[in-house]
C-alpha cells in the first residue's frame, strides 16, 4: 500500500470521527432493541443504526468544511487545516456518506427515507448558517442526537418508547455543545461567529450549563419513579451518570485551563454511554 493511500485513509477516518460514529451506531442499535417487543428484527435495527451512523459521519465532514477558518485557531490538527485532505475530496466524502445514509433507509420504509433526507438538509443548514445563532445552533445539533435515538425506536414501530433516551441524549449533548463553544471561543471570536459564550459571556454560559445539568439529573429520576425502568437502571444512573454529572458541575465552576474543557467534554461522552447502558439494563 502506497504512502498516499495510507495518508488518504487516515485523513478519511480522522474527518468522520470513527469513535463518535460507533457511539451513534451503538445508541441507535440499543434504542431499537429496547423498543422491540418479543420479536427483535435485528436487520431493521442494523439498517437504522447504519443509516444514522453514516449521517453522523457526513455531518462531521460538512461541519469541518464550513469550520476551516475557525479550526485554524481552535483545531489546527484537523485534516482540512493541515491540508492532508482537499476541500473537493471532503465534499465528495460528504456526498457519498449522505447517499449511503439514505440508501439504508430504503430497507426500513419511505417515511424513514424522508426523515433522513430532511435531516441531511437541516444539518447542512446548521453547518452553513444556524451554528452562528446563539443557542439555536446548539439546540439544533443536540436535537439531531436525540432524533437518532428515536429513529431506532421508529424503525421497530415503537418510537414512543425511545423518547426518554432521546431526551437524555438531547440534554447531555446540549451541555456538551455549550461546553465546546466555551472551548472554541478564541477562534469563534476571531471569525465573528456569534455563539452563546461570545454574545453573553462565559459566566452566563456556565450558569446555563449548570441549569441544564440540574434538569438532566432530575430527569433521570422520572423513568424510575414512574416505573418505566427497573431498579437496575436506577443503580447505574446514580453511580455512573448523576455522580459524574455532579463532579462535572464542580470542575466546571473552577476550571482554569482550556485543556480541561476537552477532558470535561470526554467525560460527558462517557456519561452518555453509561446513561444508554443504564436504560438498556433497566428496560
Amino acid at each position: 500500500m502506497s504512502f498516499n493511500v495510507i495518508k488518504n485513509v487516515h485523513a478519511f477516518f480522522s474527518i468522520i470521527r470513527p469513535v463518535n460514529v460507533l457511539i451513534t451506531f451503538a445508541a441507535v442499535f440499543i434504542a431499537g432493541i429496547i423498543c422491540s417487543g418479543q420479536y427483535i428484527n435485528h436487520s431493521i435495527i442494523i439498517y437504522a443504526a447504519l443509516s444514522q451512523s453514516f449521517l453522523a459521519a457526513s455531518a462531521y465532514v460538512i461541519n469541518d468544511i464550513f469550520d476551516i477558518k475557525i479550526d485554524y485557531i481552535n483545531r489546527p490538527d484537523r485534516v482540512l487545516v493541515k491540508e492532508n485532505l482537499s476541500k473537493t475530496t471532503a465534499y465528495f466524502y460528504y456526498s457519498v456518506l449522505s447517499i449511503i445514509s439514505i440508501i439504508f433507509t430504503f430497507f426500513i420504509d419511505y417515511t424513514a427515507v424522508i426523515i433522513i433526507f430532511i435531516s441531511i438538509l437541516l444539518i447542512f443548514l446548521y453547518s452553513a448558517r444556524l451554528k452562528s445563532i446563539p443557542l439555536l445552533g446548539n439546540i439544533v445539533v443536540s436535537f439531531f442526537t436525540g432524533v437518532a435515538i428515536v429513529f431506532g425506536g421508529y424503525a421497530v414501530d415503537n418510537w414512543e418508547y425511545a423518547v426518554i433516551p432521546g431526551v437524555f441524549a438531547f440534554l447531555i449533548n446540549l451541555i456538551r455543545e455549550l461546553l465546546k463553544d466555551i472551548e472554541d471561543i478564541k477562534g469563534d471570536k476571531f471569525n465573528n461567529t456569534g455563539t452563546f459564550p461570545i454574545k453573553f459571556g462565559v459566566a452566563k454560559t456556565k450558569n446555563l450549563i449548570f441549569i441544564i445539568s440540574t434538569l438532566l439529573i432530575l430527569f433521570t429520576f422520572y423513568p424510575f419513579i414512574t416505573e418505566y425502568y427497573h431498579i437496575e437502571y436506577f443503580v447505574i444512573v446514580i453511580c455512573f451518570v448523576n455522580l459524574p454529572l455532579l463532579y462535572f458541575i464542580k470542575i466546571l465552576k473552577s476550571y482554569n485551563e482550556q485543556s480541561q474543557l476537552r477532558n470535561m467534554s470526554n467525560l460527558l461522552k462517557l456519561i452518555m454511554i453509561f446513561g444508554l447502558f443504564a436504560i438498556f439494563m433497566g428496560s
